[in-house]
């Protein structure tokens, strides 16, 4: 499925060429014109540049026709590098109406990469398909929240189609099968994510989400355990055990706060599984959310008094 426009792309060659002092009215002044350019001053002696071509070609690429790139040896084309002033490679320059408009020198990360190729889309009227998959994905977000699972699970895997390392989508992807309670296919998503995204907040967020779900399906009984922390408030099993039922059933203000009250009582009880307990609690949910921030804040004067 193709979601940004349900039309083929443009085949690579046509958006990646190797350019020279011949052909560089051509394909690049004149060529940015309509659509702009991305021209790779490199040379094959040059070690980051061997490392920055190809992250290049995969995001040209991946833009479906919104930009075009050309290569230039530098070693091949003395002349343009003296008239572009560059001192240093790899030098990056984007071209639209036969001027630059942005650029960049040495190697730089691929999320920058995106990001400059899209700015570059974006400054030349255009719209990139980063922009797009994020509409996608808001939208995907928007039916989960609407409890419309099946929809967005469908929605977050085709945007895996068009990008998968898009870490939104494959959070998503995960929090919709919990919400589907289908906890084995979530965690055999998560299992699978591309490693470039691992590590990023949103997967972090997904896997906080699946140990609570777990949780939630062992939890007891909130009116009992209630029930055993008030008649032994040294309780701490139960009250740990309230905390995690509190959760499962929607109330997380107060399983934070039962979980502040066991660190406030004894933080090194099971291995300081209060704390563990309030940082999973605290990334499955969003960084700015009032229960996240004041739980922090109470968490952090109890750590530092």
């Amino acid at each position: 499925m193709d979601l940004l426009n349900g039309a083929a792309s443009p085949e690579a060659t046509d958006l990646i060429k190797d350019g020279s002092e011949a052909t560089f009215m051509a394909d690049v002044v004149e060529a940015s014109q309509e659509i702009p350019v991305i021209v790779d001053f490199w040379a094959p002696w040059c070690g980051p540049c061997k490392t920055l071509g190809p992250l290049l070609e995969e995001a040209v690429t991946a833009a479906k026709g919104a930009v075009k790139m050309v290569k230039i040896n530098v070693d091949e084309a003395q002349m343009i590098a003296s008239q572009m002033r560059i001192q240093s490679i790899p030098t990056v320059y984007a071209f639209f109406k036969g001027q630059p408009v942005d650029g960049f020198q040495g190697a730089v990360p691929g999320s920058e990469i995106k990001a400059f190729v899209d700015r570059v889309i974006e400054a030349a009227g255009g719209e990139s398909p980063g922009g797009q998959l994020e509409d996608a994905v808001q939208a995907a977000e928007d039916m989960l929240n609407d409890g419309a699972a099946v929809d967005a699970a469908q929605t977050f895997a085709a945007i895996l189609g068009e990008d998968s390392n898009h870490a939104g989508a494959y959070g998503g992807l995960v929090r919709a099968h919990i919400a589907l309670g289908d906890l084995e296919q979530a965690e055999a998503i998560l299992s699978g994510a591309p490693a470039e995204i691992s590590g990023s907040t949103e997967l972090e967020a997904a896997h906080a989400q699946l140990e609570l779900a777990k949780q939630a399906a062992d939890a007891g009984p909130v009116a009992e355990l209630t029930a055993a922390v008030e008649a032994e408030p040294d309780n701490h099993q139960a009250r740990f055990d309230l905390a995690q039922a509190l959760h499962a059933n929607g109330d997380v203000e107060q399983a934070v706060a039962q979980l502040l009250e066991l660190f406030r009582r004894d933080r090194e009880w099971n291995d300081g599984a209060a704390k563990t307990q309030l940082f999973t609690v605290f990334d499955a949910l969003k960084p700015n959310d009032p229960i996240v921030l004041n739980g922090r804040r109470k968490l952090s004067s109890m750590i530092f008094a």
